[in-house]
């Protein structure tokens, strides 16, 4: 058997993730601030990339006015004649007005007083009550318990150790750690370092001076019936009637479980909607969202520096090359992606017309493969758009995955969304009777009525997902 070399010509496809495609992929799932936050970052590491002043922006639109002015017939012809002088240099004027705006410089004030020392920093718990200690003026072993509390407090203004584990880090009697807590009790906001909900709440009730009541007493003993609202064993067990034990649980249902909320270091997040939805008279307008987004372009001074063949050496016209070439790609991949949702958007409001007119029991049942279809892509990226992005419609701020819903048969033919039928067991929540409240099978045979036929454990599941509490616990004497 011979050996021998042979040369074959073979055609194949293969798929190949361009760096231009993984960008495109990579921004299409972001978020707005995550998008934002993406270019600033590509505009501090690329110098190639630049934002536009919205003066120059503003410029250009005058600029093109103009010149489309000027550019439009006249009625009457008119020559002017200039002398031009020979000493121009040219370079320097198309350096300078080629480019799309005027450059402006402006020195830094160094006397002036930085944005950051005019922000008013919200108060935190721990400032709260350590001023509030220091006002006592401790000693020093005192200041040290009085610390080890105060850095022991979780966000809800509870003590997370014991009394012990208190003596023992500081060193001090546990006597001393049982003063220094109770004083540290009497502080604001009241009920603060207790060790468990019945203390906190025992705190309030005592400051509002409730001693010796039925409030202390159902407070100390009767808390598990207190929270499956089970006021007929309340009732034998304090041998009291309805109507007084009714007026204490009104008096413990006013006090605040959770002290430190008030003192919550968590800043509110407001959704930006990606895109707007408007009705003008019978017709819905479909706007993205453009605020605040900056305007990029390519760094004209190094476009420049590449077309007119300057001479750069090897590595810093490659380094050149390729930031420009990235600064191209993420201007042609941003407006990509705002292409992409603005297409989506308009397949789902083809598709969910009813929704936009009259409100969510007119949602249909949707999955991803309609609108891919629809518009020609395929699936994933329809996820990819639809993930972590809002639209304001007329019916409120919802996430573009929100249009996508399982669908539920009805008895009588045709179907309907999920996103309906919770819908559907909110309004009936709503219109029960606060004391008889629907359990989950009667919400079941009260859809079973209207033709939706679900179990019900999917009642309460539905139930979980609203954020709805159980029957026994919705009850209200």
């Amino acid at each position: 058997m011979a050996l021998e070399l042979r040369q074959q010509l073979k055609l194949t496809q293969q798929l190949i993730m361009t760096p231009q495609l993984q960008m495109a992929i990579k921004l299409l799932q972001l978020s707005r601030l995550e998008l934002m936050e993406t270019i600033r970052t590509e505009l501090e590491e690329n110098p190639a990339l630049e934002e536009v002043p919205e003066s120059a922006a503003a410029e250009n639109l005058i600029e093109q006015a103009e010149r489309t002015a000027e550019e439009a017939p006249a009625e009457k012809e008119v020559t002017i004649e200039e002398k031009l002088q020979q000493d121009i240099d040219w370079s320097d004027y198309l350096d300078e007005y080629n480019t799309p705006g005027r450059v402006h410089f402006e020195a830094e004030d160094r006397d002036t007083p930085r944005f950051e020392s005019f922000i008013a920093r919200k108060e935190s718990l721990n400032d709260h009550l350590l001023w509030q200690f220091i006002m006592t003026k401790p000693n020093k072993e005192e200041e040290r318990i009085g610390s080890l509390i105060i850095g022991n407090l979780n966000r809800d203004g509870y003590l997370d150790v014991s009394a012990e584990e208190i003596a023992e880090m500081s060193g001090s009697p546990h006597e001393e750690v049982e003063a220094i807590l109770s004083l540290m009790q009497s502080f604001d906001p009241i009920g603060v370092c207790a060790r468990d909900l019945r203390e906190c709440l025992l705190i309030q009730a005592n400051y509002l001076g409730l001693h010796d009541t039925i409030v202390i007493d159902i407070i100390n003993h009767h808390l598990p019936n207190l929270e499956k609202k089970n006021y007929k064993a309340i009732c034998k067990a304090l041998k009291k009637s309805m109507d007084e034990i009714v007026s204490a649980v009104n008096v413990i249902t006013s006090l605040e479980p959770k002290p430190g909320r008030e003192f919550s270091d968590e800043t509110p997040q407001y959704i930006n909607p990606d895109i707007y939805v408007y009705k003008l008279e019978n017709d819905f307008v479909i706007l993205l969202n453009d605020d605040g987004m900056p305007k990029l372009r390519v760094n004209s001074f190094y476009k420049n520096s590449i077309t007119r063949g300057k001479k750069i050496s090897g590595d810093a016209e490659d380094y050149i090359q390729d930031k420009m070439r990235s600064a191209a790609w993420l201007i042609k991949s941003i407006h990509q992606r705002q292409k992409t949702i603005y297409r989506v958007m308009e397949s789902i409001l083809r598709f969910q017309r009813d929704f936009f007119e009259q409100g969510i029991s007119q949602l249909k049942p949707m999955v991803l493969r309609d609108v891919a279809q629809d518009i020609g892509m395929h699936e994933s990226t329809i996820s990819r758009v639809t993930t972590n992005k809002y639209a304001f419609t007329p019916q409120g701020i919802f996430e573009l995955k929100y249009f996508f819903n399982s669908s539920i048969r009805r008895s009588h033919g045709g179907s309907i969304a999920s996103a309906s039928v919770q819908d559907k067991i909110k309004q009936i929540i709503l219109s029960e009777n606060p004391k008889k409240p629907y359990s989950d099978d009667k919400i079941a045979q009260i859809l079973k009525k209207d033709g939706i036929h679900i179990a019900r454990r999917t009642v309460a599941k539905y139930r979980e997902m609203l954020k709805v509490l159980p029957s026994n616990k919705r009850k209200q004497i």
